[in-house]
């Protein structure tokens, strides 16, 4: 006679329960890491991505020539709301900042304008 292995099943999750959970600290204002920007004297930014628990992930200059991303560094927004209000998809806006594609004439020159006077896009939140 074969013997048949026992199969191990992983405990059971609540998905529910844990999405709630997770959920609850959204709405709570929580957050697992936060970006800070500031402006440097030389028109560039310094970017910084701090942990809740006080630890620095990234802590990185961004030259002032990185139009897209001195532009939404000014703004101090997501990478999905600066796409949105300046009506380019989230794709274009990770091209342009990772250097990949650049912004056509018209797309540049927005962003110089929002480069050099941020208050412009916020003020259109």
């Amino acid at each position: 006679m074969k013997k048949t292995a026992k199969i191990k099943h992983a405990p059971k999750c609540d998905l529910n329960a844990e999405l709630q959970f997770l959920m609850a600290d959204a709405k709570a204002g929580a957050w697992a890491r936060k970006t800070e920007f500031t402006k440097r004297g030389d028109g560039g930014w310094r970017r910084r991505v701090v942990r809740a628990d006080g630890t620095v992930e990234k802590d990185e200059v961004i030259p002032a020539g990185a139009s897209a991303q001195v532009a939404r560094a000014g703004t101090g927004l997501s990478q999905a709301q600066f796409a949105r209000l300046i009506g380019v998809s989230l794709r274009t806006l990770q091209e342009w900042e990772q250097g990949r594609k650049k912004p056509s004439g018209p797309a540049s020159a927005l962003l110089r304008i929002v480069a050099s006077n941020p208050e412009v896009v916020v003020a259109l939140r």
